[in-house]
């Protein structure tokens, strides 16, 4: 009897382990910081040991909203990025916003660029801006000026630039916002500025507010994935936003979801639809393959909006999950 029951010990615990082996590492993927986490619309990046995260500045406030840590965990508020709006925003945007959305920052020939929007919210009379830097630390943010805008006339709203480079090395820009979707254009390399057509390469014509916003293209193992958000921010606890994610051999496209539907005619797999603590998860940035960030309501503190840091994983068929 003793013998028989080390027996069936032995081998529940090896079943127990076999099966812990199987389970996607879901929960522990979540980075566990803390700090001064409060950021909406993020994106991060790394300068030598230390990372950087950019959103959407406070409302009422001026400015880009930087925060800062040593270590990835511990997050600390720095001075925002134009604490004094420019004046050239007013001849594209005369009645914009104080704080300037959606930064989207990345390294490409030397320096850190940061696009970002300008535009007050339900309009399409929006700009795409661009400043940039040799270093974040040194705080010598350069203006860059223009690069895209849209006035009520266009279907498309010129907000939540981000920039991709393809497989050649060439950078490009996606963005969008709701109307007629996402879009993608060509820059130059110099002057990071437009060349080169508008590509259409996701939209939801299905949804009566054609709800679809916020793209993050990363290129990997042979495929172009494109990352949005469906539906609903800036409602707190009561925000629907969810991340879907398509991908195609070609950076314009035709973006298609795992059941092959494309982006451009509603599809999207849907990667992360929010929990009981956070809610309305979007406006996400792939980093290095390897890191997911994205903005969520903290069910448990107002729905107020915070930053949120996942590994993420990839399976077998090359799709990603965290």
């Amino acid at each position: 009897m003793i013998s028989r029951g080390k027996t069936i010990g032995k081998t529940i615990v090896l079943s127990l382990m076999l099966v812990l082996l199987f389970i996607p590492n879901a929960s522990a993927s979540f980075w566990d910081i803390s700090g001064d986490t409060m950021l909406h619309d993020p994106s991060i990046t790394k300068e030598g040991n230390v990372w950087w995260a950019f959103g959407t500045g406070e409302v009422n406030k001026n400015g880009i909203r930087v925060l800062r840590s040593e270590d990835g965990k511990q997050w600390g508020a720095t001075p925002v990025i134009f604490p004094q709006p420019l004046a050239w925003w007013k001849q594209y945007v005369p009645s914009h916003e104080s704080n300037q959305w959606a930064p989207d920052v990345s390294y490409y020939n030397g320096r850190y660029w940061v696009f970002y929007s300008v535009s007050s919210f339900g309009s399409n009379n929006s700009l795409i801006g661009l400043t940039s830097t040799k270093s974040i630390q040194s705080g010598d943010w350069r203006d860059d000026g223009l690069v895209i805008k849209s006035t009520t006339s266009n279907n498309y709203n010129a907000i939540d630039g981000d920039l991709v480079v393809d497989k050649n090395g060439e950078p490009w820009m996606s963005f969008g916002s709701f109307r007629s979707g996402i879009k993608l254009t060509k820059l130059d390399r110099n002057t990071m500025k437009p060349t080169g057509q508008l590509y259409s390469i996701a939209a939801r014509p299905n949804v009566s507010d054609h709800a679809i916003e916020a793209p993050n293209i990363t290129y990997k193992d042979g495929y172009y994935y494109l990352f949005v958000s469906f539906d609903h921010c800036c409602r707190g606890v009561d925000s629907d936003y969810k991340i879907a994610v398509g991908r195609s051999k070609d950076i314009t496209g035709p973006y298609v979801d795992r059941n092959g539907k494309r982006m451009l005619d509603g599809g999207g797999t849907i990667l992360d639809a929010g929990n009981e603590r956070w809610v309305g998860p979007g406006h996400q940035d792939v980093y290095n393959n390897n890191l997911i960030v994205r903005h969520a309501y903290d069910a448990k503190n107002n729905g107020v909006p915070r930053l949120l840091i996942n590994d993420l994983y990839w399976d077998s068929s090359g799709w990603p999950r965290y």
